[in-house]
């Protein structure tokens, strides 16, 4: 008889390393979101940013380079939300690239 070495490949999954990672924003994506408040008035809110993140702390530098008003508020389903005052979507992508907060492919603009 004729020994033959068969190996049976195991399960392998290409993305565990990223499952794994403590990335920022490494399953899930930054939503930038605009609201329409009454007339030309609108809103920015940010959602999805990671639990570790003191969110006052980004809140407070986000206001001081923005030049606007903000606050976070807790919602039951999305958890802790920032809002700020104005169209402030390019902005507030722009400063959490830059902050190093999350990185440019995990960011979703959304809005006209």
């Amino acid at each position: 008889m004729v020994g033959i070495d068969v190996q049976i490949p195991s399960a392998f999954d290409p993305f565990s390393e990223a499952k794994d990672s403590g990335a920022p924003g490494a399953k899930e994506y930054v939503h930038i979101r605009i609201q329409q408040r009454n007339g030309k008035k609108s809103l920015t809110t940010v959602q999805g940013l990671r639990k570790e993140f003191s969110y006052e702390k980004i809140l407070k530098d986000l206001k001081k380079e923005l030049c606007c008003n903000g606050n976070v508020v807790q919602d039951k389903e999305l958890g802790k939300v920032i809002q700020l005052q104005g169209d402030q979507r390019k902005n507030v992508s722009h400063f959490l690239v830059t902050a190093g907060v999350v990185k440019k492919d995990q960011i979703k603009i959304h809005g006209f």
